[in-house]
């Protein structure tokens, strides 16, 4: 099925660069569509296009919803990489739609967009994110602290404490990480390695007290021993955040049984 978002006459103009010097061109997208009222099987449409290079795969994504089909169903919010809402697969790679720009694609051939997997698809992009936020919810991600600090007084944390675990502090939930990992696929139990990032930017927090209880939480048959590095949640992180290295950190710091 293909729908076209270009004037049919002017497409002979795409080739030619327009007043302001900037060249568009026509990108065709291959969309994952599924809709549970009406399909049993998830299938693909093409839309056809006009961008500029300087586009994200967002604005195609909000052209095709506004202007062609107002069915198309996706999730996001801030369009600027810290909500981590849009997080899909395109072209066969996790990454963020609002930071996916149109020059860094191929697009002399089709960009093939689709919802992340391991999570139930609920229609076309979008996919039930409840049991990645209860695996999150599990590993306690929040300051647990037995002392009081002085009155008056914030908490105080030296800056190479502080470094240990600044990495982690640059998750933004958008599970493209979990939804990487192919032990996730399969087994919709593990923890993933996003709710282990957030374990770890607590377990390592010198102002926190209760590392041994994440400790134990993830010394299960579904936390870190169930991850085989194979590296899948680095690449995908679009913060950029070593994600094996800090189930790497988790691992030996279960082994000591402290940070």
């Amino acid at each position: 099925m293909s729908t076209a978002l270009v004037d049919p006459g002017a497409v002979a103009d795409l080739e030619a660069a327009e007043d302001t010097g900037v060249q568009s061109f026509l990108v065709t997208f291959n969309i994952r569509r599924f809709d549970p009222e009406v399909d049993s099987e998830p299938h693909w449409v093409d839309y056809d296009v006009e961008l500029y290079s300087t586009d994200r795969v967002l604005d195609a994504l909000h052209k095709i919803k506004w202007e062609v089909d107002g069915s198309l169903t996706f999730r996001r919010s801030c369009a600027h990489g810290i909500c981590g809402s849009d997080a899909m697969r395109i072209n066969g790679r996790n990454r963020l739609a609002c930071k996916t720009l149109i020059k860094d694609l191929d697009i002399s051939k089709p960009i093939y967009v689709e919802a992340i997997k391991g999570l139930p698809l609920e229609k076309d992009l979008v996919v039930d994110m409840d049991p990645f936020f209860a695996a999150y919810r599990e590993v306690k991600p929040f300051l647990l602290a037995k002392s009081e600090p002085e009155k008056g007084k914030e908490r105080v944390q030296s800056i190479a404490d502080r470094a240990i675990f600044d990495d982690t502090t640059k998750c933004i939930l958008c599970a493209a990480c979990t939804s990487s990992c192919p032990v996730f696929w399969t087994d919709g139990q593990y923890f993933g390695p996003a709710a282990i990032v957030n374990a770890h930017r607590f377990i390592f927090d010198s102002r926190d007290d209760a590392a041994d209880v994440r400790l134990d939480i993830l010394n299960d048959k579904e936390g870190v021993w169930r991850c085989r590095t194979t590296f899948n949640c680095t690449e995908a992180c679009p913060r950029g955040i070593e994600v094996t290295k800090a189930i790497a950190e988790v691992k030996q710091a279960v082994l000591r049984g402290r940070p």
